[in-house]
């Protein structure tokens, strides 16, 4: 079982941005504390593997800087060399991931879960989205033959909806809050939409019993998770009302259904605002040792 990071290639920032980019070297060093043999640097993916899911186009003004003002405005970031390199490292962490999951059962990205982003746009702090590419690779490669997407940021997965819209191999599920970015959705093949305030209880109920439905319908062999932090109730753009101990046993849930079924499982971090960004740090932090101990017996 392989982690991989992407802290060594980070995006510069101005002041006071929102986006907290510095999470990543502390989840790296906190992971490292438990699993330092098992951390790898991520693998840029290609510009061929990033067409898989996007417009030619896109990739290359995403990659050599021609992207318009309005573009970069959409996406939240400003543009530099140095994010469209981490941007291709976060997404080749994912398709490492995947490979990691189905050899070992489990791989992590310690990043990504780029979920907004389209096939000739980003959006939402997304510039490439992992979760479609690595889906479109592993099913071209015949590495899978089905592909689950387990969407539960808090924000829905309107990219990964859209662009995997049209193959039949892959299905997308998120559950998210109902009142949160984006405000124009993309239909997946199954959403649930969770109202503000929606605490622990509901949650695990809704999730607890949704799981054994979606995986009879889409039947996977591999699962990509988006284990967002964000749901959790001192998140500063979720709405939810999670608490730390929830958030882990939703992570329990998901993992030990792949592990019943055996069903290889690609764990990504996707979002987390909270202040102070330690208690994101921490919920990620839990759900790589979970993985750890449950897929590779790991204390």
């Amino acid at each position: 079982m392989r982690i991989y990071r992407t802290d060594a290639f980070p995006m510069p920032l101005p002041p006071g941005h929102r986006f907290p980019a510095e999470k990543y070297a502390m989840l790296a060093q906190a992971v490292a504390a438990f699993a330092a043999d098992r951390l790898d640097v991520a693998p840029a993916a290609t510009p061929q593997e990033l067409m898989l899911a996007h417009d030619p186009d896109y990739v290359r003004q995403a990659l050599d800087g021609s992207l318009s003002a309005a573009r970069q405005k959409a996406i939240g970031l400003p543009w530099s060399p140095e994010l469209a390199e981490r941007s291709r490292r976060s997404v080749g962490a994912t398709i490492a991931a995947a490979r990691s999951a189905l050899l070992y059962g489990c791989g992590v990205n310690l990043a990504g879960g780029t979920h907004h982003a389209l096939r000739d746009q980003g959006g939402g702090f997304c510039v490439f989205n992992d979760i479609a590419v690595t889906a479109l690779l592993t099913l071209r490669e015949g590495l899978a033959r089905r592909v689950l997407a387990l969407d539960l940021d808090v924000h829905q997965g309107n990219g990964t909806a859209a662009i995997l819209r049209a193959e039949p191999r892959a299905f997308t599920f998120s559950m998210h809050g109902a009142r949160n970015y984006p405000f124009e959705r993309e239909a997946g093949d199954w959403d649930i939409d969770l109202p503000d305030g929606t605490g622990d209880a509901d949650y695990l109920a809704r999730l607890d019993e949704a799981l054994p439905a979606l995986f009879q319908r889409a039947a996977p062999d591999l699962v990509l998770y988006l284990a967002g932090a964000d749901p959790y109730r001192g998140d500063r753009l979720g709405r939810l009302a999670l608490s730390r101990a929830a958030l882990a046993e939703r992570d329990r849930l998901v993992m030990e259904t792949c592990l019943r079924r055996q069903t290889a499982i690609a764990i990504v971090m996707a979002g987390g605002y909270a202040q102070p960004i330690d208690d994101t740090v921490a919920i990620h932090t839990e759900t790589v040792r979970l993985a750890c101990s449950l897929f590779a017996g790991d204390d």
